[in-house]
């Protein structure tokens, strides 16, 4: 099995820390864990938690040198979250992770990888509460605040708290395919995947009343992905007028409605490619997304890879 490890740095967010081992163990196939999921700490003293309590982890630091992916929760830890430096301890916890493994960050927790260098010149999130300071002290790192998590192939971070669910989920997805994903997201009572970004998140006045939801409008549109749905058909529906429902609908979901349909439409056609033996033009057609050029085109931004190569990898057919 492939083998995460989660390495808690004190003081860990308590809720972080939980996240990897009950989303990574519900991730099965044919009734077989699919993942090998272990807690460790920069060394054998129990750890401290967030809010009151510490923790007797089951592993040390030496489990790290075994791992296929090491998790970074939130932590409150001085050097990296106050003046960007990497206490010594710590520096060597993360010497022992081996070059081939990736490495996931959870709220935090992103302050403890850009700390050690891991995140200079990369694209990388944390919680949009801390993000002035991180820019303060970590001026290399290309840090984006308005989204969920950012997956930069070998290196992963997400934004804060229950970001992190969504991070393990695309983990899980990548690796499996939707179908694990969806089950394992199912098992623990939690959106397979979350439209929008952190941005959705950030405090702002709340709409007045009258303005309406575009939810039913979203379901709706998600019935009729195949159709070419315009913002005039979306607005219309919701009976709003365009300017009110595109500023409606990006305060409720961090995206454009164009920006949101294409990203559903990828969703659908991944859908399409893992389950079923359509070809390839079909898939794009009934995903909405026109020719199989086009598919190739938007698959390949989203995820890097074209239809039959994802095919290939995540067929369930």
């Amino acid at each position: 099995m492939h083998r995460v490890v989660v390495l808690a740095v004190s003081e860990v967010v308590g809720y972080d820390l939980n996240i990897p081992p009950q989303v990574f163990a519900s991730a099965e196939h044919d009734g077989k864990p699919l993942y090998d999921v272990r807690l460790c700490g920069v060394d054998d003293r129990p750890i401290r938690v967030s809010y009151g309590y510490s923790a007797q982890l089951a592993h040390g630091p030496e489990v790290l040198a075994e791992a296929d992916t090491v998790i970074v929760p939130g932590t409150r830890v001085a050097g990296p979250r106050q003046d960007g430096t990497l206490p010594p301890e710590l520096a060597a916890a993360l010497a022992r992770i081996p070059a081939h493994a990736r490495i996931m960050s959870i709220c935090t927790g992103a302050f403890v990888l850009a700390a050690a260098g891991i995140l200079d010149g990369r694209r990388a999130t944390t919680h949009w509460a801390h993000a002035e300071r991180f820019r303060q002290l970590y001026p290399r790192v290309e840090l984006d605040e308005n989204v969920l998590f950012v997956d930069d192939g070998d290196v992963l971070t997400s934004a804060g708290l229950a970001a992190g669910v969504d991070l393990c989920l695309h983990v899980i997805r990548s690796d499996h395919g939707s179908a694990v994903a969806n089950q394992a997201a199912r098992y623990c009572v939690v959106p397979p995947w979350r439209d929008g970004g952190q941005s959705q998140f950030i405090d702002r006045p709340l709409p007045e009343p009258d303005d309406g939801s575009t939810a039913a409008t979203r379901a709706w549109a998600l019935e009729r992905l195949a159709e070419p749905l315009g913002l005039e058909d979306l607005a219309r529906h919701a009976r709003m007028s365009v300017r009110t429902f595109s500023r409606r609908f990006r305060a409720e979901t961090g995206l454009s409605a164009r920006a949101w349909l294409n990203q559903q439409r990828v969703l659908h056609a991944r859908h399409l490619l893992e389950t079923t033996n359509l070809p390839v033009d079909r898939v794009a057609a009934e995903s909405g997304l026109g020719t199989a050029a086009s598919l190739r085109q938007h698959l390949n931004a989203a995820i890097g890879v074209s239809p039959l190569a994802y095919r290939r990898t995540f067929s369930r057919s």
